[in-house]
């Protein structure tokens, strides 16, 4: 684990279901020991990676409740809130704040390929979110189809006091996160990349200090941020090289359906159910992820066996 306020892993959790589709709350709390047993500096809940887009308001509040009551403390959470409407972005961010969360996750708002936030827009929802009190994470992704350009984000930073963090996972990560750094200065306070670490190496040498993955791998991943910010470079490139076969696969082929197999490989959960329209993963591509994984030897693989 590292030891910056804003740095290291920080993966998202899965959240299981049962075969019949209910939430597998028992293996919500198993998830979550087996991401710290990885050495995680810290949890990430409710995020797209979590499948938050299909579950209801009611499983959600559930989810978060679970979740940071069993985390207890051991590692920070995390707790996305991203919603189109900013008074119920604002709601899930007092809500999380009372629970116990320790930052806030959201990306700008928007809903389908037409309703989009405009920059103005975009700023007076994370300003409404930052009167709430609780660090706040801007998601700068693809899903959301809405241009955040670096002056913007610097803007942001500036002028809103609890927007910390920055998860660039855009085309072309690393050289935004060179300008947003080098243009922002101090007022980033946590620059981080996402995508399951498929430009991981690029963004450390661009300034990142932390990244954001699945749960697949983090206990294999995290020592290369932790190499690369000690300046061990050699052994972050040396790591990354093993890894980047596990890593593209998941980026390219499965997506968050990745960890939920590998955990019920090792025992973690018991389904890797996802709700439709997901559909799961075709059994070659599942076998492949398994055969790239095993010779690493993750502690997904073995934690529940």
């Amino acid at each position: 684990m590292t030891h910056l306020p804003y740095s290291g892993i920080w993966p998202v959790a899965p959240t299981p279901f049962n075969d019949d589709g209910t939430v597998d709350l028992p293996g919500m709390k198993r998830v979550l020991d087996c991401m710290i047993d990885q050495g995680v500096d810290g949890i990430c809940i409710l995020a797209n990676f979590s499948e938050q887009f299909l579950i209801s308001d009611a499983e959600r509040e559930a989810l978060m409740r679970l979740s940071l009551d069993h985390v207890a403390g051991r590692v920070p959470v995390i707790v996305t809130i991203s919603h189109y409407a900013t008074a119920i972005a604002v709601e899930r961010a007092r809500l999380a704040k009372d629970l116990g969360a320790d930052i806030v996750m959201l990306m700008p708002p928007y809903h389908g390929a037409l309703l989009k936030g405009t920059p103005e827009q975009t700023f007076e929802q994370f300003a409404a979110v930052g009167q709430v009190g609780i660090p706040i994470m801007l998601q700068d992704a693809p899903l959301s189809g809405v241009d955040l350009p670096v002056s913007l984000l610097v803007k942001m930073a500036r002028e809103i006091e609890m927007l910390k963090l920055f998860k660039i996972e855009c085309p072309q990560a690393a050289a935004k996160l060179r300008s947003l750094i080098a243009e922002g200065g101090d007022a980033i306070e946590g620059p981080f990349d996402g995508e399951e670490a498929i430009t991981l190496l690029a963004d450390l040498d661009a300034g990142a200090t932390g990244t954001m993955t699945s749960a697949l791998i983090p206990d294999l991943i995290g020592p290369i941020v932790t190499d690369f910010l000690a300046g061990n470079r050699q052994a972050a490139i040396d790591g990354y090289g093993r890894v980047l076969p596990v890593v593209n696969h998941e980026n390219r082929q499965c997506g968050f359906r990745a960890a939920k197999a590998a955990m019920v490989e090792g025992g973690v959960i018991a389904s890797d159910f996802c709700r439709h329209p997901i559909p799961p993963l075709h059994p070659d591509t599942r076998g492949l992820l398994l055969d790239l994984m095993r010779p690493l030897d993750p502690i997904v693989l073995s934690w529940g066996k």
